[in-house]
């Protein structure tokens, strides 16, 4: 029987934190987007190309997976929450799981990406937040006359006025990242 291969996907609050990344036997990959987000100069640099140096991977997902977790993060409500790097980062998590013999884990303080996560049944493990404790599904709800969409509006069609976000539906979930 062969070992999975545990691989972490780094996103940006993760390097950002300034915790101690240590991972020796692991494998920890980002994507393009999020090496875009660290500027050049200062400690996070410092530290993102430390991590380069201890082999971190950048990889781009493919065009597939950004579509699946797109439209998975519609379902959740999520898609306005994500960035175009957090839906990256969730796509290269979901092509890697997908692989043989990986066991891929999302390292991320970020609630949207935890929820998304979750939905595919990708694990994840927080830095320095705890990490959701329930799954979210996020509809719209105009703040004139209370009409609710299930697709994220701005601007209510009906009277105009600026719509907000609501919880819809939420259910508890367990750990999601199984730590050993």
């Amino acid at each position: 029987m062969n070992k999975k291969t545990r691989k972490y996907v780094l996103d940006t609050s993760a390097i950002l934190s300034g915790k101690p990344i240590n991972l020796i036997e692991e494998e920890i990959v980002t994507t393009p987007r999020v090496s875009e987000e660290i500027n050049p100069g200062g400690r996070d640099y410092q530290n993102f190309q430390y991590l380069i140096e201890k082999g971190l991977s950048i990889i781009s997902p493919n065009k597939e997976m950004v579509d699946e977790v797109i439209r998975i993060s519609e379902k959740t409500g999520d898609k306005n929450r994500l960035s175009n790097t957090d839906i990256e980062i969730l796509a290269l998590a979901l092509q890697l799981n997908r692989e043989e013999n990986n066991e891929i884990i999302i390292l991320t303080d970020d609630y949207s990406i935890q929820n998304v996560a979750n939905e595919l049944k990708l694990k994840f493990e927080t830095i320095n937040q705890s990490g959701i404790t329930k799954r979210f599904k996020w509809d719209c709800r105009c703040r004139g006359c209370g009409k609710r969409f299930k697709e994220n509006k701005k601007i209510c069609p009906i009277c105009g006025t600026a719509t907000k976000n609501i919880i819809s539906n939420k259910e508890v979930i367990k750990n999601n990242s199984d730590k050993e």
